[in-house]
């Protein structure tokens, strides 16, 4: 008498029920004097952990990285020589009566002996269902120097908050600027929103297989796809790298989050000697997800989520 199988529905669902999705766009800045063996400046746009941007030092100019990314969004308007100016000018006030203010005329100026270090991040996140709908918007702009925070910009008050006692006179001289405007970064994350809400989502991808109801020598080996966005999708399930015939493919069906999902199945022989394997297909993703023979001799459940 064969030992009933687990049942797996609750678990998948448990696994994959995903109410909205993260999207983030942030500039990376950094500028360094003594730069020895690193570049003086650096700087790349990231959306969603991928470089889409990046400043080349040799060109002077922005080059786009991901040639899907033809429409990237601009960059913020600070240049090179303004960052590298900053730097320089906050490096030989360290440890001066300038108290690390910017924009300090250049009689503080000396020979910069350490190596000094000024970071900046700008940039939004944004949490939407996927229908199109705003669940949260966080923007932010952010300075660092020589690893320690410096200063940041408060979205809500619209002004800058010193984060080190060297910030105070900057703070002060920024706050007071309004030919740019402090609230850039909230301006930017409205203008990019229709750009961020374009990503697609890539499935999440399980593989399992129970007993047939009907036939205790067959598994029903299956395959769901969950998650994903546009619907647009190919999922086989493939034996030996090809396509199982007589297999049963639901529609694809919309979630509550207004992403997608799909599910085939198939039935096989408990003993079959052969490599199986899960074939999607994706806008945003292809993944193979596969299963060896020998597993099928006792309950399969394989998770995979990328």
């Amino acid at each position: 008498m064969h030992q009933q199988l687990p049942h797996c529905t609750t678990v998948v669902c448990g696994i994959f029920f995903v109410f909205s999705v993260k999207h983030y766009l942030h500039y990376r800045f950094t500028a360094q004097t003594k730069a020895d063996t690193l570049p003086e400046f650096s700087a790349v746009v990231v959306v969603d952990d991928k470089q889409i941007k990046h400043y080349s030092n040799e060109k002077r100019v922005w080059i786009v990285t991901e040639h899907d990314w033809t429409e990237a969004p601009e960059e913020p308007p600070d240049s090179r020589d303004w960052f590298i100016h900053q730097t320089r000018t906050l490096s030989n006030c360290a440890y001066s009566e300038c108290s690390g203010e910017f924009n300090v005329p250049h009689k503080c100026c000396s020979v910069i002996a350490e190596l000094h270090v000024l970071q900046r991040i700008i940039g939004c996140e944004l949490n939407t269902f996927l229908n199109g709908t705003m669940t949260n918007l966080t923007a932010f702009d952010k300075y660092g120097f020589d690893g320690e925070d410096f200063m940041d910009f408060s979205s809500d008050a619209l002004q800058w908050i010193d984060k080190n006692p060297k910030a105070k006179e900057t703070k002060m001289k920024w706050d007071q600027q309004t030919e740019q405007p402090n609230y850039f970064e909230i301006l930017l994350c409205f203008f990019h929103y229709d750009f961020m809400l374009s990503f697609p989502a890539p499935p999440d991808v399980c593989v399992f297989a129970v007993e047939a109801l009907d036939d205790q020598g067959k598994l029903v080996l299956s395959c769901l796809a969950t998650g994903f966005y546009p619907r647009d999708i190919e999922m086989n399930i493939r034996l030996d790298r090809i396509n199982t015939e007589n297999k049963t493919l639901s529609a694809v069906r919309p979630k509550a989050d207004g992403s997608f999902q799909l599910r085939t199945s198939v039935k096989i022989d408990r003993n079959h000697k052969g490599s199986y394997d899960c074939l999607v297909n994706h806008k945003f993703t292809s993944k193979m997800n596969k299963v060896e023979s020998t597993s099928l001799n006792f309950s399969v459940f394989f998770c995979f989520v990328f």
